[in-house]
């Protein structure tokens, strides 16, 4: 993912390969900010990587739907982390001062109602 050698399998990688690894979404929202300002990686770069740990049969995500829903909004444009807390909203209306609050699902309809409060 950050341009390390793909051999010999690096510890995590075995560790990943041979165990059921569970995953928060707070600790995958970690993983995105530290593979954006350490590593440069853009948001193309990384949603197949994301998308590719929901798909993997050893690993366990806690609210993986959400994480799915927060994925496609960060693909249009969202902030990973304001998504995810859309995301968890679930069916109730999310309340922000943040006009720009995933603007871009919102105005493609793609996102449960946000109410957007003046300040």
């Amino acid at each position: 993912m950050v341009g390390l050698p793909l051999t010999p399998p690096s510890r995590q990688r075995r560790l990943f390969e041979n165990t059921e690894a569970a995953l928060v979404s707070t600790c995958i929202n970690r993983r995105k900010w530290v593979l954006r300002a350490r590593y440069k990686k853009t948001a193309p770069e990384l949603l197949p990587f994301f998308r590719a740990l929901l798909e993997t049969d050893n690993t366990v995500i806690d609210a993986a739907e959400e994480v799915s829903n927060a994925l496609d909004w960060y693909e249009q444009g969202a902030d990973f982390a304001d998504a995810l807390h859309l995301a968890a909203c679930g069916t109730a209306v999310m309340h922000t001062f943040d006009c720009n609050f995933c603007k871009a699902a919102r105005e493609a309809g793609t996102a449960p109602e946000v109410r957007v409060w003046a300040v």
